[in-house]
Parts: C-alpha cells; structure tokens; sequence
C-alpha cells in the first residue's frame, strides 16, 4: 500500500502522525511512504531521518494526496485538503465530525473513508487513540488555566496553588476521565483546592480513593454545578460522549454566577465544549472574554507540545495503521470491530450514528461485517 504522510496545517499544529519508527515498520512490511518534506519539523523529527528509514521526501501535499491509498494525519483535513481527498482514498486521523457540519458535508462529498482515532475503541470499550491525546491535554489545561488566571492576561490575578497565609486557588473539573483525572493531579499537585463533577458514581468512588486530599469529588447535577461555579476560579470542562456532540452543562446565564476574571478551559471544544458560549479559538489568539470570564478554547491543545504529544499519539495508533496498510481496510476492520467503530464515513455515507442523529443526516451501518 502507498501510504501518505502530509505535513499538518492548522495553526500552530506542530505535530506529525508518523514517526520514522513507523515508517521503517511499515517499510519493512513492503508498504510505500511518502512523506511531505518538512512534516516532522514541529516535533523535532528531520527529513533525513525519515529517508534513512526508506520514506520517500515528496515535496507538496498535493503529490501526496494524488498518489496514497491511505492518508495518515493528526488533525481534521481542512478545505484546502478535503478538496484534494479522492473516492475509495481512507484518511485515518482525528475527525471530531459531530462538531463540524461543514467538515461532514465536505468529506461525505470526496466518497473517502474516514477513519477516525476518536471513537476506535479496545476490546474494554475504551478509547485507546484518544487517551494519550487525552492526558496530554487535561495536563495542558491547568498549565494554560494557571496562565491565564494572571491579571496580565484578564484573569482574576490568582496564583494556582497560593502561598503561606493565602487560599488556593479553586479549581472545578467538570468530567472524570481521562482528561479530568490528568487535571486534578496535575492541580492538585500546585496546590488548589479541586473539585471533581461526574455524573458515574463508581467512577467518583474511584478518584476519592487514589486522589490526594486536597481533591473533592461531587455529582454533577444543575444546583451543584450552580454551587460550584460560584466559587470556582478555573474551570475545566472534561467532558466526552464519544462521536457525540458534547452536552451543554454550562450555560450563558450561569457565567453571570462566576466570579469575574474566573478562567473557562474548555477541552472539549473539539466535539462542541460543554459550556455554552465556548468556540475554537487558535494558539495565536487562544482566548477571549464573554460575561467577563475569560474563555480558552484552542481546539488543537497538545500540538503546542509537538514532540510529546506525536510520540504519545504515534505508540498508539501505529499498530492500527500497519493492520490497515496490510490487510486494506475492510479485512482490518472485520478482524478487529472495536477498529471499525472508527469508520464514521464510508464513500458517501455516514456510519456513525451520533454524527448522523447530529446533523439529522442518514445514517447507513458501515459495509464491513454486513
């Protein structure tokens, strides 16, 4: 199989799908691999080091576009990118359909399959391609909320983990997995006082169990989350329904409760945030300031740390990608289903119920297994 490797393009995203320890499996195995020139700068990697490995340099995406069977990326194929997809080509990267109507119509348009780390699961039903993504962004957000509580930025002037004769700050998580859980340690550890919200009770049971003390967990229910966020300085939204749109549990009227220069951090912006007044924003402009709360929503969060974050994400989708190169991708995903629950578009149609009952469009069970 030829197997394409572009350089990513959104803004400020550094990071590289492939590693040249993927390229050299795949090379091994017989696969060809074009990677465009210059697609692992942002994470240190060169592009001797790729052709050491038997990577082919290609200069431009659209060669590479043209020419592979499977396209691997990072993140969602922009305009420029979609307009170059082609019939039968599989693209396997991160898609977030359910939060980009335009993004759905315009990959249901090329009659690509779209295969999308995001709602792969393992044979425990959890998330094995979104995970290390996961954990790098629930300990981002701390970082980022810790910068912007700082006057300077807008924030409410508050140091995280406060000194001697001074409070913490509070800190409110909203969801318990794995971004959830990566936030508290990382804020707890600086010293705040945390507040972890779920709706699972046994998932609640276990992080009062292995969370120091200076974190609390509480149902998330309407009042409580009213209760909090009255207090609370940063707020983490860490909530995640896989392929779905996520719920909104902050609302426009709830920001008029908060403390003003408060700090929303909304990882779940990429399906749609669970706060109600969150939008994408980049690393260039990363917030903005509604109701007098500041509001963070870069959307492509761990590709400012290109190389931790390609070497988190490539351990865990390269097994995925050689099983995918080697059998095509209607064998792969007979062999392994939780795979096929990655299919969200199959030639012009869409194979995932939650993005289809999203947008009301159609939706057709994937071909593999029928």
């Amino acid at each position: 199989m030829i197997v394409g490797v572009p350089k990513e393009t959104k803004t400020h995203e550094y990071r590289v799908s492939v590693t040249p320890v993927g390229v050299d499996e795949l090379v091994r195995r017989g696969h060809k691999v074009l990677v465009e020139r210059n697609a692992g700068f942002g994470s240190g990697i060169t592009d001797d080091e790729y052709a050491a490995v038997g990577a082919k340099i290609v200069d431009s995406a659209k060669d590479i576009f043209a020419q592979a069977e499977m396209i691997v990326k990072v993140k969602e194929p922009l305009a420029p990118e979609r307009a170059m997809m082609r019939e039968g080509q599989v693209v396997f990267t991160y898609f977030h359909f359910a939060a980009d109507r335009e993004l759905t119509e315009g990959v249901l348009k090329t009659g690509a399959v779209a295969i999308a780390y995001e709602t792969i699961t393992d044979n425990n039903g959890r998330l094995p391609l979104l995970t290390p993504m996961s954990e790098v962004a629930g300990k981002m957000s701390i970082q980022e909320g810790a910068k912007y509580l700082e006057r300077p930025m807008m924030g409410r002037g508050i140091l995280l983990g406060g000194v001697p004769g001074v409070e913490p700050a509070q800190v409110l998580i909203i969801g318990g997995g794995v971004v959830g859980t990566n936030a508290a340690k990382v804020a707890a550890g600086l010293g705040a006082k945390v507040t972890i919200m779920d709706v699972n009770v046994d998932r609640l049971r276990y992080l009062d169990d292995v969370m120091p003390a200076n974190v609390h967990t509480v149902f998330s229910d309407r009042l409580a989350m009213q209760r909090y966020l009255k207090t609370a300085d940063l707020v983490v939204g860490a909530v995640l329904i896989p392929g779905a749109r996520c719920p909104i549990l902050v609302t426009r009227e709830m920001l008029a409760m908060m403390q003003p220069g408060a700090v929303i951090v909304d990882v779940g912006v990429d399906q749609g945030g669970c706060c109600a007044t969150i939008r994408p924003t980049t690393h260039d402009e990363p917030t903005y300031i509604v109701d007098h709360i500041v509001h963070y929503g870069v959307a492509n969060m761990p590709g400012a740390v290109g190389r931790t974050s390609t070497f988190a994400l490539t351990n865990a989708t390269l097994p995925y990608a050689l099983k995918l190169a080697d059998l095509g991708y209607k064998q792969a995903c007979k062999e392994n289903p939780g795979l096929a629950a990655g299919i969200n578009i199959e030639r012009g149609k869409i194979t995932n119920k939650p993005v289809a009952d999203t947008f009301g469009f159609e939706f057709t069970p994937a071909s593999v297994g029928r």
